[in-house]
Order: structure tokens, then C-alpha cells, then sequence
């Protein structure tokens, strides 16, 4: 796995805890950090996530040399 999509499934996995807070305990981590969930900085930061999310279902589709190579 490269750069980028560690970068991108550590960002998902971010997002995915925020989403876990809100569920349970209807606390936004992100919001609480950057002064709300309508400020500028926690909008680009969604918005970011949900790129690496976008980005990260090429993951599914990616191919696994290390499959490959054990079998």
C-alpha cells in the first residue's frame, strides 16, 4: 500500500471515529475542534475525508500482490 492510500484510509478511519462519537454519544469531534460544524475549517476538513473516502473504494478494486505471491 502506498503513500497516498495510507494517507487516505487513516483519514476515513478519522471520520469513522467522528461518525462513531456522533452516534453514540451525539458529540462532533471535529466540530468541537474547529469552532462548529458550519466554520470554514471543519467544512474543508469534511471535506477532505469524504474525498479519502471516495478515494479509498479504488482499494477495492486494486490489485493484492501479496495474495498473489503466497498463493
Amino acid at each position: 500500500m502506498h503513500g497516498l492510500s495510507r494517507t487516505a484510509l487513516t483519514l476515513v478511519i478519522i471520520g469513522a471515529i467522528n461518525w462513531l462519537l456522533v452516534g453514540l454519544f451525539q458529540w462532533d469531534l471535529i466540530a468541537a475542534i474547529c469552532g462548529g460544524s458550519n466554520s470554514f475549517v471543519s467544512r474543508v476538513i469534511y471535506t477532505i475525508i469524504g474525498l479519502a473516502g471516495i478515494y479509498c473504494i479504488t482499494l477495492f478494486f486494486a490489485n493484492d500482490d501479496r495474495a498473489r505471491r503466497s498463493s
